[in-house]
Parts: structure tokens; sequence; C-alpha cells
């Protein structure tokens, strides 16, 4: 048999890849610089991430150096679209939004929520609104420190009366002078324990979606307190609870009125979209690999029909999921190399960012299904990757929209777009 591994990339377990690793096959999304950009992100997850997720889950802290690292070899700054005028080392040649999909898929293959999103989970989405809408002392102060792996930032938004229902939170923005005193309390907060800076969603008008800003609020004043949650899987993520207690904070903080929230939206989406596909695409290489030394009644599993089925359909949804994420990021990518914002088009990309986490978190939570049930007992036990993964099902498909909230936006925007 011929050796397969001049023409691929990475694992030669069928699936185990997105298709284009396979140089066989011709992509009308990548190029020469993806390709350079991918090896330098599969060297520095095989030889810094995954050798020690294990013992960063079980600190449930991910060391500083590690973050810095992320930076130098340009996952961070990746995460955020490498704003120039915020990172220290030149952006690549070549780099578009395709960037972050490489560098997304290939840092889940470490298979960790907690590592994954206490690395680029809280500065990709607490990020993008100062990004976007902060002045530019506040991006200075704020955005360059954290691409360059010294600080870290946070999204406040969920309260535990208002999750996917973000209209409803409490939080409190009052006036004060040349002040807002902020009174709230914030739940599920992803790397809230280890972050410098939150950006916090609080009410400055009535009631409802439009009486609600954004506004920046540093770790260190009078007033706010963190604490520890502690969650069924996404351990490492630094997640927990901040109160803002009468926390004074200057008018110059600022960040926008509840619309820098709708950008987000698309981007936070599309992200939990890829890194549950790569789970996914996990559940489904382990779930191969033991098929094929595992053997049950006289023969290996790959041996039997119903575990090929098994395969075949967990394969059918992984590519399908990963074909609609590169459509949906390239087309991104083609609006903003045209010279246009593709924030323009909100409606159909908000409508597809919601679907592509829908399909993305459902196909994550059949696979890891299918995968626990060709493992066996195995995947019953703790250390074992399909045990493992089987706890971030509903950290994906919660998060960032609940299911059946998504699909219900995804139609309402859609027949908005139609009128």
């Amino acid at each position: 048999m011929q050796d397969l591994s001049e023409f691929k990339f990475g694992s030669l377990t069928p699936f185990a890849e997105p298709s284009w690793y396979d140089s066989r096959n011709t992509s009308p999304y990548y190029n020469k610089h993806h390709e350079a950009f991918r090896l330098k992100m599969r060297r520095f997850v095989d030889d810094e991430i995954i050798p020690h997720v294990a013992e960063w889950e079980k600190d449930e802290e991910i060391p500083r150096h590690v973050y810095k690292r992320a930076s130098e070899v340009g996952l961070i700054p990746t995460i955020l679209g490498w704003p120039e005028d915020c990172v220290s080392q030149p952006r690549p040649e070549g780099f578009d939004g395709l960037f972050l999909v490489i560098a997304f898929d290939e840092l889940c293959r470490c298979a960790s929520g907690g590592v994954v999103w206490g690395l680029v989970g809280g500065l990709g989405i607490g990020a993008p609104p100062v990004l976007h809408y902060g002045s530019d002392e506040m991006k200075q102060r704020v955005l360059r420190p954290c691409l360059d792996g010294t600080k870290n930032i946070a999204l406040a938004v969920s309260e535990a009366t208002a999750g996917s229902d973000v209209a409803n939170l409490a939080t409190t923005a009052r006036e004060e002078g040349d002040f807002y005193v902020i009174n709230g309390l914030k739940k599920w907060i992803t790397c809230s324990m280890v972050s410098s800076f939150f950006c916090v969603a609080a009410r400055t008008g009535g009631e409802g979606m439009m009486g609600i800003s954004l506004i920046l609020v540093e770790r260190d004043l009078p007033g706010v307190s963190v604490r520890p949650m502690d969650c069924m899987g996404a351990k490492g993520s630094g997640t927990g609870y901040v109160e803002f207690d009468d926390v004074k904070v200057p008018k110059s903080n600022y960040i926008g009125d509840v619309t820098c929230l709708l950008r987000n939206f698309i981007t936070e989406r599309l992200g939990i979209a890829l890194q549950a596909n790569r789970f996914a695409r996990e559940c489904l290489r382990e779930s191969i690999e033991y098929a094929k030394r595992r053997k049950a009644f006289g023969k290996k599993l790959e041996d039997q029909p119903v575990v090929r089925q098994k395969i075949a359909n967990m394969a059918r949804k992984v590519e399908v999921t990963h074909a609609f994420l590169e459509s949906l990021a390239f087309r991104i990518v083609a609006q903003e190399r045209a010279g246009e914002d593709w924030f323009d088009g909100i409606l159909r990309l908000g409508a597809e960012a919601a679907l592509a986490k829908v399909q993305a978190t459902n196909t994550f939570e059949f696979c890891a299904r299918e995968a626990a049930h060709i493992h066996g007992g195995n995947s019953f036990v703790k250390g074992n990757i399909i045990e493992n993964m089987y706890r971030h099902v509903l950290s994906l498909s919660i998060p960032g929209g609940a299911t059946d909230v998504m699909i219900d936006a995804a139609a309402r925007l859609s027949l908005k777009g139609s009128l």
C-alpha cells in the first residue's frame, strides 16, 4: 500500500483532519500562507499545549508564560484579527480571517474546553467591543497587554436571570457626575478569575435591550469582587462570578450602546462552532482508532457493521458542518477583501452564525454520544478523552446563545430580512 504521509498533513486516520489537509485535494479557500500558519499552530499545540492539558485542568489554571508564548507564535493576535496598532509583532504575510479558522481548529485538537476558553475564549468575546468601539487610548491601555499575553479581558454579560435573554439583565450603571456607579452580579463569566479588565453590560437606560450599554471596568477598582464557579467541564477557563458593589467607573470607560454586542454575537458563535466541530472530529478520530484495535465477539470493532455505521454517520456530520463553517468564514473574508464591512450584512450573517452554532454543537453532541457507545465502559472512566469531552457538550450548546434560542433567532432574522 502506498504511503499516504507524503500527500497529507497531520494524522493519517480517516477524517481526522479537515479535507484541505490532504494535498491531493484543492481548496478555493487556502494558500501557501495558510499552510505555513497551520504548521506553526500544529507545532505549538503539539509541543506546548497538549502535553500539559491534564495538569492545567487539574490546577484549573493556565500558567502566565503560556499566554505569552501563544502571543509570540501568533495565536492570540489572530483571534482578534491581528490589529497592527495593538500587536508588537508584524502581521504575517497573506493574513486574513481564515487564519482564525485554522488557529481555532488546531488549538481545539487539545480536546479541552477549559484550555481553549482560558487561552483565547475570554479575549475572543471580551476584546472585540473595545477593538471596534473603544477609544484609541482605551485600545492601547487594554488591548496591547492582552494581545501580548501579559493580561486578560473578559466579557461580563450573563446573569443568573439573564443568560441568552440579554435584554432582561439587571446590572445597573447609574450616572453620578463624571462617573458611572455600577451594581450587579454576573455569572458564568469566562476568564473572570484571571482577567484584569471586564467589558460589562449594564443598564444605563430603561427596560429592554436598548437600555443596555457596555462599559470597561478594571478589576482593581474598589467594589469589584470575583469568585470561582465549579462547573461540569471547562476546567482551566477561570469561569466565575463577578460582583459590582457601588463601583465608580469614569465615563471615559464607556464603550457604546448595546449594538456593540451584535458584531460580537457573530464572531462568538462562529468561534464556538469551530470549537464544537473540532471536538466532534476528535471524537470521530478516537473512535476510528479505538475500533481498529479493540476486539469484541471474536473480531475487531471495525468489522462490526453497527460500529461502521456509527463512524460513517459521525464523519458525515463533521464534514458537512466544517464545509458550512468554511463557507461562512470565507464570505466574511471576501467582503473584507472587497473593502466592505461584513457587519453590514448583519441579518444574513447573524442568522447563519446562529445556525452554524446549532449545527456544530448538535454534531458534537451526536459524536460524543456515539463515541461513548463505541468506547463502552471506558468512556465512563475519569481520564478517558471521551468522558472528558462528553462533559463539554453543554458548555458549548448553551453559552453564546442556547440552541432553542439560536434557532428562533435565526428564523426571526431571516424573516426580517425578507420583508
